[in-house]
């Protein structure tokens, strides 16, 4: 009976395997079809092993080990495989969704944010739920194991449990954080409660295989890992470090992604992209120090070297040191490397603040900070707002000292902005068209919204409709922040209000609205012309310069409070500078009846017109284009009637010149005539521009010319004279030549590019040769020819000359030579 006792114990323990084995797989297949895990039965629990001792034993060594060097799942996990969705998605997130490996920092971070945002929460109502000691730190910590390459991300959040971990990392559609916020949907404000979902898969940019350990309050401490195959594994953790609560995440990076174990590298990621988290974000980081040692005997003995001649004194103090050196052992400083907690998000995220408690200091300091700007000028002005609402949101914005150099230079073109966009402190974007229209894309800032969702594209983002509304609210705060620039500058208060600035003394806002204008003042007129919503709101920041300004700008007001009585339209000319405006012959009779006309020199402002029309209730006019009405005179129909010949004839004379009309002029004083255009043609400042163009086309052009109109001065001596020589004989070719010459004068007077420059000099000429008594017919005398036709026979003879010894030459060294 002895001999059957060992075979029939050996033989029921293989039984007792092998259908524990397929226990365990049929465990598996069970998983993976059922939606709700159910923990398979365990034979042994760590049969043995102290309660609550950390393992150590050869078994917990070997699969440590097998874990971290071949990067495979433990072989007594539970294997479980990715829901379908997963699988498919994966791909997309990786290649299309998450190109930027950068930001995989940036969503490990941010869900760590929201695993802490969880249990500070349920701390509210349940302080225990923080547990004792390091606990109750709700921080992010990140470590580097340089030798494994390994990057390590905890926090101590509200952590998963087994179940928290298969529904959260295997499916897309459920999160631990959605299932939170439905569980506690009536129970309290969860604005702060973020999702954890898609961004999590962007570890496998630069990891082939990730563990997930983590601990809730509610269950044991778990490890998930995957190799991004299609499955995962999950087992209990018996050998790792206990957390106490909360996840750490370990990426076992890819050979590719080495410049991850940079320290410099992570903390730039965190600076640019999560620096304003709502939590202390710390690294474990390396530096060096100095440190006493003890000295070598070979260090020793050079000190106990001393020079030969040495005074008495100085051998009194040697021996006083020598028996004080007895008494102290000899040290020596090294340099040695260290590691130690590091806090990377130092700068405080100030827009969650009161304005009232955020001093001017540090919303300057702050703008550095965001603006990347280490100088010492402030900002012209900012805003910091809270938006309530349908979309909530806080706000900063800034408006730069300076405008970059390239502003307008790719104005179309670029997509990055310096306004960011984050969502629950952790950063999305800066390339938003939607957040901030370009021509306000000189605005430094941030908008921080806890309405928009986190986990998912900025292309998919851009669609949102809470963005419309968003950027509704920041373009009106940015226009009245731009608008309290010029009410609190003393050269902007009208008249009545300059005494009162200049005795509060406030010359630090002194030329804040004419600094702000000089660098960013196109931009409000591309506004004007982009924006036809808040065109009047822009039009009220239009600065320039004008008649009665004195070099100074003026606004709008500032001109309708000068309009002289009966003065329906606002006045202006374009052309390249003001000087040449300055002494513009459209200006003559409006200077002399007191009106004052605007100077628009900037090329845009041609475009800018097009589009601002009216301005309160005030229609604006060119002055050098037809419209022109400066009150009725009672001689107009007397003086047209008695001209009406001359412009009749002028007219027809003109008739090869384009020229639509010939009328008696109301704006001329001194000169005897211009050129205008038509309403809603080109001016000639326009012409001018767009031949300019490089890319420019004269054919299509010629349909946006400006029908030309003569205008006559019926007081000018020259248009009298002229007059009184056309009555007499209208066919007289001197007085049509004298005609033809003053159009084409006054084309040029008026701004406009001559056609033919050379029939215009051959008609100078012609008035000049009239003038100083020469006969039309005297030409021009000819040159002698006949040194230049002894030279060219010179020429030619030297060179035949040269060109025949040149071939005898040739000759000689063809034919061979005799031997001597």
């Amino acid at each position: 009976m002895g001999k059957w006792t060992i075979p029939s114990a050996l033989l029921l323990l293989c039984l007792l395997s092998i259908i524990s084995d397929q226990g365990r797989n049929l465990h598996a297949n069970a998983e993976g079809d059922s939606k709700d895990p159910v923990n398979p039965p365990k034979v042994e629990d760590r049969l043995g092993a102290v309660p609550g001792g950390s393992a150590t034993d050869s078994d917990v060594v070997r699969r440590e080990a097998e874990s971290i060097s071949k990067k495979s799942l433990r072989s007594d996990a539970e294997k479980f495989q990715f829901q379908a969705e997963v699988s498919r998605l994966m791909d997309i997130i990786i290649n299309s969704l998450y190109s930027n490996k950068d930001i995989f920092l940036r969503e490990l971070i941010s869900n760590a944010s929201d695993a802490l945002d969880k249990i500070r929460f349920l701390a509210l109502t349940d302080k225990e739920v923080l547990g004792e000691g390091d606990n109750t730190k709700l921080d992010i910590q990140i470590k580097l194991d340089k030798e494994k390459k390994i990057l390590s991300i905890r926090d101590r959040g509200i952590g998963m449990t087994k179940e928290d971990l298969i529904k959260n990392l295997g499916t897309i559609a459920k999160s631990g954080t959605s299932a939170f916020v439905e569980k506690m949907q009536t129970s309290g404000d969860l604005n702060l409660i973020g999702q954890f979902g898609v961004g999590f898969y962007s570890v496998y940019l630069v990891a082939d295989y990730v563990e997930v350990i983590s601990k809730n309050n509610d269950d044991k401490q778990y490890v998930w890992e995957s190799k991004a195959d299609g499955a995962f594994a999950i087992s209990e953790d018996t050998w790792n470090e206990p957390l106490g609560r909360g996840t750490e995440i370990r990426l076992h990076l890819r050979d590719d992604a080495g410049e991850y174990m940079d320290e410099s590298k992570l903390k730039d990621l965190v600076k640019k992209y999560s620096e304003f988290i709502n939590f202390p974000i710390s690294l474990w980081a390396s530096k060096e120090i100095d440190v006493e040692v003890p000295a070598d005997e070979e260090d020793s003995s050079d000190e106990e070297d001393k020079p030969e001649s040495t005074t008495e004194e100085e051998e009194d103090s040697e021996k006083g040191e020598d028996e004080d050196s007895e008494d102290k052992p000899k040290t020596k400083t090294v340099k040695e490397t260290v590691h130690e907690w590091e806090l990377l998000n130092d700068v405080k995220a100030i827009w969650l603040r009161s304005p009232k408690d955020v001093t001017e200091e540090e919303y300057t300091k702050f703008y550095h900070s965001l603006a990347k700007d280490f100088g010492d000028e402030k900002p012209l002005s900012w805003s910091h707002f809270t938006a309530e609402g349908d979309v909530e949101f806080k706000a900063v914005l800034f408006v730069p000292p300076k405008a970059p150099q390239d502003l307008y230079e790719s104005y179309y073109n670029a997509n990055k902005s310096n306004f960011k966009l984050y969502v629950r402190r952790v950063f999305i974007s800066d390339e938003f068209d939607e957040l901030l229209p370009k021509y306000l894309n000189f605005l430094m800032g941030l908008v921080d919204s806890d309405t928009l969702p986190l986990n998912v594209s900025r292309e998919m983002l851009q669609q949102h409709s809470s963005l419309k509304t968003i950027k509704k609210k920041l373009i009106r705060k940015a226009l009245d922040m731009i608008r309290k620039i010029a009410e609190e500058d003393p050269d902007e208060a009208k008249d009545k209000d300059q005494k009162d600035v200049e005795e509060s003394g406030d010359n630090e806002k002194k030329g804040q609205y004419a600094k702000f204008w000089n660098e960013f003042g196109k931009s409000i007129k591309l506004g004007i012309i982009e924006d036809a919503t808040n065109r009047n709101r822009l039009a009220k920041l239009l600065r320039f310069e004008s008649t009665k300004s004195d070099g100074k700008l003026a606004s709008l007001d500032q001109y309708i409070s000068r309009m002289k009585s009966g003065q329906k339209d606002i006045f202006y000319i374009t052309g390249p500078n003001k000087e040449q405006l300055e002494n513009s012959p459209f200006l003559e009779r409006l200077k002399k009846k007191g009106y004052e006309v605007i100077f628009f020199t900037d090329p845009v402002d041609e475009y800018l017109m097009q589009y601002l029309m009216d301005y309160e209730d005030k229609k604006f006019q060119n002055v050098s284009k037809e419209g022109l009405k400066l009150g009725k005179e009672s001689k107009d129909k007397e003086v047209k009637e008695s001209f009406k010949e001359l412009t009749k004839w002028w007219k027809g004379s003109l008739a090869s010149e384009n020229v639509d009309d010939v009328k008696i002029s109301n704006r001329l004083d001194n000169t005897p005539c211009v050129v205008v255009t038509s309403k809603f043609g080109w001016s000639s400042n326009m012409e001018r521009i767009m031949q300019a163009q490089t890319l420019s086309d004269a054919k299509k052009q010629a349909y946006m010319r400006g029908k030309r109109v003569l205008e006559i001065n019926p007081r000018h001596p020259i248009i009298k004279e002229l007059r009184e020589r056309v009555v007499k004989d209208p066919e007289d070719q001197n007085v049509k030549q004298t005609a033809h010459l003053i159009y084409q004068t006054a084309l040029m007077e008026s701004g406009f590019m001559l056609s033919d420059p050379k029939d215009f000099a051959s008609r100078i000429y012609s008035s000049v040769k009239t003038s100083l008594n020469i006969s039309p017919e005297a030409s021009v005398e000819e040159e002698d020819d006949v040194e230049e036709t002894e030279a060219a026979e010179a020429d030619t003879k030297e060179a035949s000359a040269s060109s025949k010894g040149d071939s005898k030459a040739t000759k000689e060294e063809t034919e061979p030579k005799d031997e001597l």
